[in-house]
């Protein structure tokens, strides 16, 4: 599917507030209600818009514990791959998964109540996680930056990146 400059603005807009009637989201397009709302069910149609969702604040659920784990197989085979990519999308608990390449073969994040839990998580799944032979974790301090939109102004109309300032003298 080919986004033009008006289904990029859609979808940036979605992204600020999925719960915009059609009415406001095609005002702040530039477009009428009807070929916004084609515009938005092509583009579901199509697979470039997944779904809708909440985005929900870990800590105010009582998940304030984020890891960072590493994880190396011990062999690649199709099966081996396939049995450990199915048992990390069956853990509630990892909430993000990415087959990379450098030192990991999948770099993962988890999310858990404390370090007491996590330790439990490790040696309940993590550790049970097929074919894994090497975990290495590291605990999240702080967040700096999760965003979750992804920047997709047309061409042309990118917003520059904040330069930093420059101390005075």
């Amino acid at each position: 599917m080919s986004l033009d400059a008006l289904s990029l603005r859609i979808l940036a807009e979605l992204q600020r507030d999925s719960r915009q009637t059609v009415q406001q989201l095609a005002e702040a397009v530039g477009l009428s209600s009807s070929p916004c709302w084609k515009r938005v069910k092509d583009m579901e149609a199509a697979g470039v818009i997944r779904g809708y969702t909440a985005l929900v604040d870990a800590e105010k659920v009582g998940l304030g514990l984020r890891v960072v784990v590493e994880a190396n197989l011990e062999k690649h085979s199709e099966d081996l791959v396939r049995r450990f990519e199915a048992a990390v999308a069956a853990s509630p608990h990892i909430v993000q998964c990415h087959s990379t390449t450098g030192q990991a073969d999948y770099v993962m994040t988890v999310l858990a109540p404390d370090i007491k839990r996590y330790e439990q998580l490790l040696h309940d799944t993590i550790f049970r996680l097929p074919g894994v032979t090497h975990v290495r974790s590291s605990i999240v301090l702080r967040e700096i930056k999760a965003e979750v939109a992804l920047p997709v102004e047309p061409a042309g109309q990118a917003k520059p990146a904040a330069r930093p300032r420059r101390a005075r003298r």
